[in-house]
């Protein structure tokens, strides 16, 4: 656990997503859930470790399964947009395992299918204050990288929790995502947090460079992707997009497959639903 501030904490030991807590003095914020139960268990221990304040608030940054599936293991209640809600509900109460050739963590956990959803018990539409401390919280929705993605951010600290907004040497996740307005959050990144603390939900703390490079990456994600659709390729064809893209990134050969199993699945679907609908399926 990195203590970046204050009573300000982010994690990324636990398989999924980087997770976050902030200790104030009305209780504890988390950011994002531990995939696995076990692993909810053991982040929930440590948390109130650190306080000696038993209110807990969960902020879930998107409906990724990632960091969902293990929201119901930290015993408390949910906030996260709107959608992830609408999303949940038109969901069996059951995870399925759904999409398992997606590249997500979640397919590498044994015991993540049967999982119950938790439904946020708070959402809201486009701001959430949370004032528990001080400082104050401020949710806010930036689509993009998935169904109901929000920034949590902390002014009087300096500090974002992004999401999958920005990930660090992995291919994004583009299946349910919307790559022009993702553009925009990024832009905003650098031109209204470039000395804020970034933190990425998949990698932890990030550099301004980190983020130009991830808007450098999608916007050549959707040129090839407009260059097939130009000549109206099949979905299929997006295939030949992931060597070029995959050699863009640094990571260990272990993950190989995974990544390029992400990004064969995302440019499919995204391509798919944006320029031959009647070909795309229901994805996250």
């Amino acid at each position: 656990m990195q203590e970046i501030h204050k009573a300000i904490y982010y994690e990324t030991a636990y398989a999924g997503v980087t997770l976050g807590a902030l200790t104030l003095s009305h209780g504890t914020i988390l950011i994002d859930a531990p995939l696995r139960v076990e692993d909810a268990r053991l982040w929930r221990g440590a948390v109130q470790a650190l306080s000696a304040n038993a209110n807990r608030l969960l902020v879930n940054l998107d409906t990724h399964p990632d960091r969902t599936l293990g929201a119901r293991a930290m015993e408390c209640p949910v906030v996260s947009h709107q959608k992830v809600a609408q999303a949940f509900r038109s969901r069996p109460s059951v995870f399925k395992g759904q999409n398992a050739d997606s590249g997500s963590e979640w397919e590498a956990q044994n015991d993540a299918v049967g999982t119950r959803w938790a439904i946020p018990d708070i959402t809201f539409t486009h701001h959430l204050h949370l004032h528990w401390g001080p400082p104050s919280v401020f949710l806010e929705y930036h689509p993009g990288p998935a169904t109901g993605a929000i920034w949590a951010i902390v002014p009087a600290a300096k500090i974002v929790f992004v999401g999958d907004a920005v990930l660090v040497n992995q291919p994004p996740f583009l299946a349910g995502a919307d790559i022009p307005a993702w553009l925009e959050g990024l832009a905003l990144l650098l031109k209204d947090y470039r000395d804020f603390q970034i933190i990425s939900g998949r990698g932890g703390l990030v550099t301004v460079e980190a983020v130009q490079f991830q808007k450098n990456l999608l916007t050549n994600i959707l040129r090839g992707l407009d260059k097939l659709a130009r000549r109206k390729a099949a979905p299929e064809e997006t295939e030949t997009l992931v060597p070029s893209l995959l050699s863009e990134l640094g990571f260990t050969s272990h993950t190989e497959e995974q990544y390029m199993l992400r990004l064969r699945h995302g440019l499919y679907q995204y391509y798919a639903r944006r320029h031959r609908p009647i070909e795309a399926s229901d994805q996250d």
